[in-house]
């Protein structure tokens, strides 16, 4: 069968399990772009992302000698979800192996859905490293490896999300954002449109710290990339999946990197205006609407909402990456005159009266001049920098910029 049957069916095997998601209409975003933004909510699923259908359609394809032998995955987190979710409701038994870093909240959404039927093991730092752990222990114990994007039933499964679209559309869809971490959604639902809406523009979205498949279709073959950022771990991967590269680097009609500040300005602002708890992964479509801005006036477009599994831990960094990416956020190590009155003077004479002190770590040096400061203040416009930095050169204080010196930063604040 080709891709398109593939996801046909995959459709026939998901009745009464896997349950459509709305298309729902955003005034807000709308407005904001003047187009007609639809959101398909997939953050609604059972498991919370779009992630079930890839590892239901697999999982439920195995024979039985393969599901009494028992299945093992590597996921940083919401693939683990649907596949077990999958392992209850079909009855198989896996071994799930996810890093070390995937937040508490999606480990402790495995155990639910999965409840006796898996086992969870915490290995390495990134998805990768569970990756290389998952598969020497499904060939040492002869299972079935159930990957989270690079397998035709997988696509399959998560190419449904388009088929939902296309039934659910009043008019037709001229644009649709996509988000790509190893590409098993963006494959399958650009096949779907290829087949079934071929007019319209699929746009692939990728964290700007893992621009994965951007790169291996930039340089014509799949490649893997050395380092990424880990933050939007629904999208960070190293190397997308062969299968995935194929399709996508037919389908895709463009692919647009979302820097990982603006990600978290997005999430924020979705829960302000719309009352949606995304997970990073999730708001990368949104996101990406600034970037197309121009393009998608007056037109209609479907941003895909890929998952909600979010920790509530993470609100601080979240809020702390949007001030950053924002400009309302800056940090600077300063050599303080050893002298009384030198803060008041900083805060008096070089701080405008809405400028606030968010961050103060001071260090006298004995028989110094003066000593260092690493002073963190947040604005209430961004363009309040520039004096603040002009009045500190005036008044005498030598100062180094931290946001512009990636690495002296993350020594000192990350």
């Amino acid at each position: 069968m080709t891709v398109f049957e593939e996801v046909l069916e995959a459709k026939k095997q998901f009745e009464g399990v896997v349950f459509p998601t709305p298309l729902l209409p955003s005034r807000n975003l709308s407005n904001d772009f003047n187009a007609n933004i639809f959101l398909k909510r997939e953050d609604l699923q059972v498991v919370r992302s779009y992630k079930i259908r890839g590892a239901y359609n697999k999982m439920s394809s195995l024979t039985e000698v393969e599901k009494k032998q028992g299945i093992v995955c590597a996921s940083a987190g919401n693939h683990a979800q649907g596949v077990a979710y999958s392992c209850n409701l079909l009855q198989i038994h896996g071994k799930i192996f996810m890093p070390k870093t995937t937040p508490k909240q999606k480990i402790k959404q495995v155990q639910l859905f999965g409840q006796e039927y898996i086992e969870i093991i915490l290995t390495g730092d990134t998805f990768d490293d569970a990756y290389a752990t998952a598969n020497e222990t499904c060939q040492a114990e002869n299972k079935v490896f159930i990957h989270p994007f690079d397998d035709v039933k997988v696509i399959a499964g998560q190419g449904t999300v388009g088929l939902e679209i296309l039934d659910d559309a009043k008019t037709p869809i001229n644009y649709v954002f996509v988000p790509i971490g190893g590409g098993g959604l963006a494959s399958g639902l650009s096949t779907v449109f290829k087949e079934l809406s071929p007019n319209t523009k699929i746009i692939g979205v990728e964290p700007e710290g893992a621009p994965s498949m951007k790169t291996s279709i930039k340089n014509g073959v799949n490649t893997r990339l050395e380092s990424i950022d880990k933050f939007v771990d629904g999208a960070a991967v190293k190397q997308v999946g062969n299968h995935n590269f194929k399709i996508c680097k037919e389908n895709l009609d463009d692919i647009i990197l979302v820097p990982e500040g603006k990600v978290c300005s997005t999430i924020l602002q979705l829960y302000n205006e719309e009352a949606m708890v995304v997970e990073p992964a999730g708001a990368l479509t949104i996101a990406a609407l600034d970037f197309y801005k121009e393009q998608i006036k007056g037109k209609n477009v479907v941003c895909i909402v890929s998952g909600s599994n979010n920790d509530i831990e993470r609100t601080a960094e979240i809020k702390e990456r949007s001030l950053l990416y924002e400009g309302l956020k800056h940090y600077f190590l300063i050599q303080f005159p050893q002298r009384p009155g030198a803060l008041k003077e900083f805060v008096n004479d070089i701080l405008g009266d809405e400028d606030d002190i968010t961050y103060f770590q001071f260090k006298q040096k004995n028989n110094r001049e003066s000593g260092p400061v690493i002073v963190g203040l947040e604005l209430k416009n961004k363009t309040d920098i520039a004096p603040i930095q002009h009045k500190m050169t005036a008044k005498g204080f030598e100062f180094h910029y931290l946001n512009e010196k990636e690495d002296l930063f993350a020594q000192l604040i990350g």
